[in-house]
Formats: structure tokens, sequence, C-alpha cells
């Protein structure tokens, strides 16, 4: 049974779908005025194992991202380069999908805009006007009343008479309570504006996600979820309109899940401070697969602290599991194109031959896989999960090479089955997903394949002939191209770093 840990409840809970195999999901979008930051990426990469997760056990997801494409930050972006507002919302949404792209983060089903769901932005204000939650100032200004709804506070466990306006919250005195909050912006000279029954003008940041998710998931739906940071006062005030407007306690999201905060060198990651990181300067020097597996080695409530140490151990630890990945690759390679000298065809039994023995280790630890998974996506643990497979496979195909152990005819299938498990955990997770493109694209890597062949067995004539000025060129070469050759006991492999 798969467990969540919810934020509103503060217990895991078995999670109990709204509608038998389907998942609905929002996730709060970035507002694009400025390239995508390492914080942002944590959850995007999170939902993104989340979702797989789901898919991989046979549910129907959909999934709702948002982008806030109209916001003060956008607007003083605008004006500071001479632009409008949607040119700059738009450069970095496309920056934004560069960035997630690269950390093999699979599209939303949809990524409504906040431009573009005005309509339906106006008219639930207008229901909290009708409905006596909001009032609207003489300047066409509209708030919501926290003091209307009896329930506000029971996300975050703020009570109103503990709260104080402060950060994110707009310190307004012509509000009837400090803690109520913008739903419509009255027009000022120079900004975007829309027509509305109470005045020209923009909506305010928390109506934009209810009114987007109720759009695209209807009144109940299973998951909402972002960074800690958006518990209060984002998510508080997005649950308090929501079910204020539609009338019911129950209504909106069923489950809220929120990660840890990403710390930079243990300290909090701001502009202020210059320890702010984004993912296109990261990629520079990682690929988006190892900041990829950085933000998934830890779960995904605990904090994760980002330094030049811990994504270099996050690099070490991809790569070994990386390099059991090769090794599947190569021996089904050599089965395939018969290479591998059999031995003892079609008579050993799975628990007496080592890959036998391989395959057993190999469903446990796919089965332990899915328990960690399900406890609240525990990816630190599965992922360790992983690890303890790669370690088997390493020996088992040392063995084999070595010559210590023949390949049998039934062992060749067990291969596959291991190999099927271990891209499966991978999979999952979102890694390897270049290597599993390649495999399907059969052509383009056969023929990368041979041409690899060709180059290391030049670089090998050049070596035996003791051209070491050949041979080091050639090496360097690949290794600026992104390949790097490894010379072991059994040969030259390479692979892509």
């Amino acid at each position: 049974m798969l467990k969540v840990y919810n934020t509103m409840t503060r217990t895991k809970e078995n999670f109990k779908p709204l509608e038998k195999n389907k998942v609905s999901i929002y996730c709060c979008g970035v507002t694009p005025y400025n390239d995508p930051h390492i914080g942002n990426a944590r959850p995007f990469v999170t939902w993104d194992v989340i979702r797989r997760y789901f898919k991989k056990k046979g549910y129907e997801v959909k999934y709702i991202q948002n982008f806030t494409d109209v916001d003060d930050k956008i607007i003083a972006a605008a004006n500071r380069e001479g632009k409008t507002w949607k040119e700059i919302s738009d450069r970095y949404i496309e920056e934004y999908f560069k960035s997630m792209d690269a950390l093999n983060i699979y599209h939303a089903d949809l990524y409504p805009r906040v431009s573009e769901t005005m309509d339906d932005i106006i008219s639930m204000i207008q229901t909290l006007i009708d409905k006596n939650f909001a009032y609207v100032l003489e300047n066409g200004d509209v708030f919501f009343d926290v003091t209307k709804d009896e329930h506000y506070g029971k996300l975050s466990g703020r009570k109103l008479d503990n709260n104080e306006a402060g950060a994110r919250i707009e310190i307004d005195g012509r509000k009837h309570n400090p803690m109520d909050f913008a739903l419509w912006k009255s027009a000022k000279e120079g900004e975007p504006f829309w027509e509305s029954p109470f005045g020209n003008g923009r909506p305010g940041w928390h109506i934009e996600c209810s009114a987007m998710s109720l759009k695209y998931l209807g009144e109940k739906f299973d998951f909402h979820g972002g960074g800690a940071d958006l518990i209060f006062p984002h998510h508080e005030n997005e649950i308090a309109q929501s079910q204020c407007a539609i009338g019911d306690e129950n209504s909106f999201a069923q489950y809220w899940l929120h990660n840890g905060f990403i710390t930079i060198d243990h300290e909090k990651m701001s502009k202020s401070a210059g320890n702010f990181f984004t993912v296109k300067d990261i990629l520079k020097k990682y690929s988006g697969e190892v900041v990829r597996f950085f933000l998934i080695q830890t779960h995904y409530r605990s904090p994760l602290d980002f330094g030049e140490d811990r994504i270099k151990e996050a690099q070490t630890s991809y790569n070994r599991l990386s390099t059991s990945k090769d090794y599947l690759f190569d021996l089904i390679k050599k089965i395939d194109s018969g290479d591998m000298d059999f031995g003892g065809m079609g008579s050993t039994a799975i628990t007496v031959s080592k890959a036998g023995g391989l395959a057993e280790i190999a469903e446990r630890l796919l089965s332990q896989f899915y328990d960690a998974m399900d406890d609240d996506f525990n990816t630190a643990l599965a992922i360790g999960h992983m690890f303890e497979l790669s370690k088997e496979i390493n020996i088992y195909y040392n063995d084999v090479i070595n010559e210590k152990n023949q390949i049998s005819e039934s062992d060749a299938k067990i291969i596959y089955r291991v190999r099927d498990i271990y891209m499966e955990m991978a999979g999952i997770v979102g890694i390897f997903e270049k290597a599993v493109k390649a495999v399907d694209e059969n052509a383009e890597f056969k023929l990368i394949d041979d041409l690899m062949e060709i180059i290391i067995a030049n670089r090998q004539a050049a070596r035996e002939a003791k051209n070491w000025a050949a041979a080091d060129e050639i090496r360097d070469k690949l290794k600026a191209a992104g390949v790097i050759l490894e010379d072991t006991p059994q040969g030259v492999r390479w692979k892509r770093i």
C-alpha cells in the first residue's frame, strides 16, 4: 500500500485516489523572470519521479503545472530591459524547458499561464465577492477577508491571532485584517492590465493557482505540491479562497506534498547572499543526469545542501551505477553478436548458476525498491537498493569476462531479465535516459558503437607503435567531445561523461 506524507494532517496516510486507477496532480510552477535555479528544479524533479512511479504502477496521471507569467518581478525586468512583460516571460519559459529537459523531466500535460486564464480568475474573484468572502476597495483592489474563513491556517497550523504580516505578505493599512491578501490589484501606470467588474488591473499571486487547478482538475483532485516555502502563505491562501468559493471544506486537493529546502554550503540560498546557482550554470560543469541524481538521492522532504563536494560525490555515485548499466549492456551485446562462449547450454537451473543467483537477488531488490517507493516515495532508500544490485552485477560481469564463469543459454535469458530490472529501477528515478534512447534507436546506437571501435583500434595501433603522442591526442579529443576511455584488464571501454 502506497503511503504519502500529507502536510495537511502531518502524518503518513494510505493513498486512496479519488478515481480508481487515476491520479490528478497540480504543482506550482515558476515565475519566469530569470533562469531557473537549483531550488526551482527540486520540486519538478520530485514530481517527475512521483509521476513516473504512478505510471509504472498502472495509474493514468494528469499533471498540471502553471507559469506565473504576469508578476511584479516580470514587470520590473521588462522595464529594466525595455521589453514587454510577454517578451520576458516567453524568453524565460523557453529557458525553463531547456533546463528541465536536461534533467530528464517529462513535460506536464498542461502548462496554463495566468495571462491565458484571466476570465476564470476574474470569475472566481467575483464569486468570492458575491459570497462575502472578499471586499473591493475604492480604487478597485480586491482582498480576501481571512476572518470570514473559520478554518484559515489549517495547512500551516498558524492561527490568525499569532500571525503577523511580513515576508511575502503585502502590508496595507486599508485591509480589514493585516493577514487579508490581494485577489486583484488595480492598474498602475505603465503596467499591463485586464478589464474586470471591479476595475482594470491584474490578479494577486494566490488566486491564479486556485483558478487553474480547479479549471483543469475539478473541485476535488488528488495532489497539490511545491516547495516547503509555499506552505504559507501561498498554499494556505489557495485553500482558503478555493474552499470558500466552492462551499465545501473537503474540496480542493486531498493530499499536500512539499519538498524540503535547498541550502548552499549550509546557508539559505539567496541572490543577496551571492550563493545563487542557476541550473544553466551547473549544467556547464555537470551532466543533467548527475544533477538530477544529486536531487533524488536525498528523500524529497529532507533538506538538501548543495555544494561542490556534494555534487562531486553525486557524480562518483552516478558513475558507479552507470558502470553497472554498461556491464549489462556489454554482456547482452556479446550475447546478441555471438561473441559469448556458451557452456552447458540449456541445462543450468536458475538456482544453481551464478546468473540464476544474480536474478534472485535482482528480483528481491526490485521488490524492496518498490517497498521504498511505496513509503512516501523514498528515493534515497530505493537508490540504495540499486547500489546493492550494482555491486552484484559488477561481481558477475568480472567473473564472466575473466572466464571464471561460463554463460549457459538459459543464463543468457536471465541476464536480459536482470537488465530489465535494473533499467526499470533507473526508469522510475529517471536516469540513463540517453542509454535507453540509444537502444531504442538501434541503428544509431550501432553506428556510434562501430565508429568507437574503429577509433579505439586506431588508438591501440598508435600505442603498439609507441606513438604515445597520437594515442594521447585521440584520448584527449574524445574527452573534449564528452567521451572517456577506460583501460581495463578486459580491454578498452568507452562511455559518455
